[in-house]
């Protein structure tokens, strides 16, 4: 198992850094990724021929041309472009969930006690890469499986479900879930991952 770290910064750019970090392992590969990171495996799952399944955790599945921006306002029921604190730094700009928005926005079924520090402690995105527009799919190529957050206030539930459908994803729901539904549900997160390895097992 392997957690590469995603630099958060660009689309294009994130995307080249976790296929390199691909190029390095041998054997059969299944990505996983939660929000953003989805259309970062997206991307970078294509021409990888060792990845043989595609899990999205209330994540970002971009067709050719579509960003995680437009794929957000595209479906009503998102809080987050209302609570976004936009820090400059050299090069770009980045996106913190605002600390007093956080638990709504992102957590509202984890304790308060627990998003506090979620929320001092959050890695922000760069604003460039939610706005990326995405290259040709992986999962128009890959099996996938999709858990939709059904009470996700970041990402649309209406959102994912078009997206998993969209990917012929196999696809469970969590009708109470949040954003954050590998903390909140990592039962059910860690079965979908076994599922698709199971599926894919040569």
């Amino acid at each position: 198992m392997l957690a590469p770290t995603n630099p958060l910064r660009d689309l294009t750019a994130d995307s080249a850094y976790l296929s390199s970090i691909l190029d390095t392992i041998t054997g059969p590969v299944i990505l996983v990724g939660h929000s953003y990171g989805g259309a970062v495996l997206t991307n970078a799952a294509r021409g990888h021929a060792s990845v043989k399944a595609l899990v999205y955790l209330a994540a970002f599945a971009p067709d050719e041309g579509e960003s995680a921006y437009q794929l957000t306002g595209q479906f009503p029921g998102s809080k987050l472009p209302e609570s976004i604190i936009a820090r400059p730094y050299p090069g770009g700009v980045d996106g913190y969930v605002d600390p007093a928005k956080f638990r709504d926005v992102f957590a509202a079924d984890l304790p308060a006690s627990q998003t506090r520090l979620l929320a001092a402690t959050q890695r922000p995105a760069g604003v460039a890469g939610l706005r990326s527009s995405s290259d040709a799919p992986a999962w128009k190529n890959i099996p996938s499986w999709f858990l939709v957050a059904g009470a996700d206030n970041t990402i649309p539930p209406a959102a994912q479900r078009f997206m998993a459908k969209r990917a012929d994803s196999h696809t469970v729901e969590l009708r109470g879930s949040s954003h954050l539904v590998m903390l909140s549900n990592s039962d059910a997160a860690t079965a979908l991952i076994l599922a698709a390895h199971a599926a894919t097992r040569a």
